[in-house]
C-alpha cells in the first residue's frame, strides 16, 4: 500500500535524503557551475500556465503512447543516470523491474553499476534502451552497441553534450570518497561497485585497474573528457547497428536541424540535469523552438530536465515533446525504498497526470495541444 503521507515527489526526496549518505545525496543533487541551469530547468516549468478546457473529459483518460513503435503505459520513463547500486544495493536491477511492472521505459546509463546482461535478467521483458558515449577508445562504444542489440535493447541513446565534463562549484565529494574507501578497503556506507560496462579487455583498462582505479571512475572521466566526438561519429554508428540512433542533449534549433540531417530517429531536449555547461536554457523552454525545427520530419523528440510533477509532464507533451524521461526523481525513489520506491514515483506522477489530463478536459495523449499552455509573459502582456 502507498504511503498516504507521501502526496508528492518532494514526499519521496526528503524520505531519501533522510536515508542516504550525504556524499551520496550530493553527489545526484549538484550541478555544474552555480547551478544557474540545475535550477531554472524546475523553474521553467511554473510559467507554463495550463489552459483548461471545459465538459470534454471521462474519468478514465488514456495515457498510453507510442515511442520509435513501442506502446508504453505513460508517456513518462526513466532517463540514465549513473550508480544506481550506490543509491540502493540491488541498482540498475531494482529500477529495471519497477520500470517493468509499471510498464514503462527505461534507459540504462552506461555508467550504470550492474551489466547490461543483468539487467536484462532481472526485467527480461521491460522495454530498454541503452545509452554511451563516443568514448575516446571507440572500442568501449561499440562493446556496448554490441551487448545491447544481443539483450534485446530497441534504440541506442548517445550523449552529446558532453565534449569534456562540467565543473562544480559545490562541494559533492563523492568519487574522492569512494576511490579512497575503495583504496583503503574500509567498511563504506557506500556500495562500492565500479562501472560494470566499461570493464572490457584492454591494455588500458587493465592498466587503469591496475594504478588502483578498480572501480573506473577515473578512466570513466578520462574517456568522456578526451573523447572528442564529431557528426561523423554519428554516421559510423549509424554502420555498425541497427537500432534506432537518440541523439540526447540537444537544447538548440540549429543542433536539432542538424541531427534530423545526420538521419537519427530521435532527439533528447536535455541539458544533462544541469551538469554539463551551467546558464543553458531551460529544456521545457527550448522544446518548442527545437520541435518548430524537426517539423516535417519523422524524427522523435522527447524531453528530459526539471520534471517534478505529472502536472509537468503534461505541459512537456502539450508543447510537443512524443514523452518525457526523469532521472532524480527515480533516484530519490531508489534510496526510499529500491524497487518499491521507484514504482511510489511512477505511479504517483500517474495519478497527478490522469488528474490533469481530467480538468484540462483531455481523454488521450493526443488531445494534450500546445491550446492547452502558455507562457506566463504572453499572458502578463495581454493585462
Amino acid at each position: 500500500m502507498p504511503d498516504p503521507e507521501i502526496t508528492n515527489l518532494y514526499d519521496i526526496r526528503d524520505r531519501a535524503l533522510q536515508k542516504a549518505h550525504k556524499e551520496i545525496f550530493n553527489y545526484y543533487a549538484t550541478g555544474a557551475g552555480v547551478e544557474q541551469t540545475l535550477e531554472d530547468s524546475v523553474a521553467a516549468f511554473k510559467r507554463f500556465r495550463l489552459q483548461p478546457r471545459i465538459f470534454r473529459s471521462d474519468l478514465n483518460p488514456d495515457l498510453s503512447v507510442s515511442i520509435q513503435g513501442h506502446r508504453i503505459r505513460v508517456p513518462f520513463g526513466i532517463a540514465p543516470t549513473a550508480a544506481h547500486a550506490t543509491a540502493h544495493p540491488d541498482g540498475e536491477s531494482a529500477t529495471a523491474k519497477a520500470a517493468q511492472g509499471f510498464g514503462t521505459i527505461m534507459i540504462q546509463s552506461s555508467m550504470s553499476q550492474t551489466t547490461i546482461e543483468d539487467v536484462r535478467r532481472a526485467a527480461p521483458n521491460a522495454l530498454l534502451w541503452m545509452q554511451t558515449y563516443f568514448f575516446k577508445d571507440r572500442r568501449h562504444t561499440l562493446d556496448i552497441v554490441r551487448r545491447a542489440e544481443r539483450q534485446g535493447f530497441k534504440a541506442i541513446v548517445v550523449t552529446v553534450d558532453s565534449p569534456v565534463l562540467g565543473l562544480f562549484s559545490r562541494a559533492s565529494h563523492y568519487e574522492d570518497y569512494i576511490v579512497s574507501e575503495e583504496a583503503k578497503m574500509r567498511e563504506s556506507p557506500l556500495q562500492l561497485k565500479g562501472l560494470a560496462n566499461l570493464n572490457i579487455s584492454t591494455p588500458d583498462v587493465a592498466k587503469a585497474k591496475a594504478s588502483g582505479d578498480e572501480g573506473l571512475l577515473q578512466y570513466s572521466r578520462d574517456q568522456i573528457d578526451q573523447s572528442q566526438p564529431k557528426w561523423k561519429d554519428v554516421a559510423w554508428l549509424k554502420t555498425i547497428t541497427h537500432l534506432p540512433i537518440i541523439l540526447k542533449g540537444i537544447i538548440t534549433a540549429e543542433s536539432a536541424r542538424e541531427a534530423v540531417a545526420a538521419g537519427v530517429q530521435g532527439i533528447i531536449v536535455s541539458a544533462h540535469g544541469g551538469r554539463q555547461l551551467d546558464g543553458l536554457q531551460a529544456p521545457i523552454e527550448a522544446l518548442p523552438a527545437i520541435l518548430d525545427a524537426v517539423r516535417g520530419s519523422k524524427v522523435e523528440v522527447y524531453m528530459d530536465g526539471g520534471i517534478r510533477s505529472g502536472r509537468d509532464v503534461f505541459k512537456a507533451i502539450a508543447l510537443g515533446a512524443k514523452a518525457v524521461f526523469m532521472g532524480r526523481p527515480i533516484i530519490w525513489g531508489l534510496i526510499h525504498d529500491g524497487a518499491t520506491g521507484v514504482r511510489d514515483v511512477l505511479q504517483l506522477v500517474e495519478k497527478e497526470l490522469s488528474n490533469t489530463m481530467s480538468l484540462c478536459g483531455c481523454n488521450k495523449m493526443s488531445e494534450v495541444t500546445r491550446q492547452l499552455v502558455a507562457h506566463e509573459s504572453k499572458l502578463i502582456s495581454k493585462l
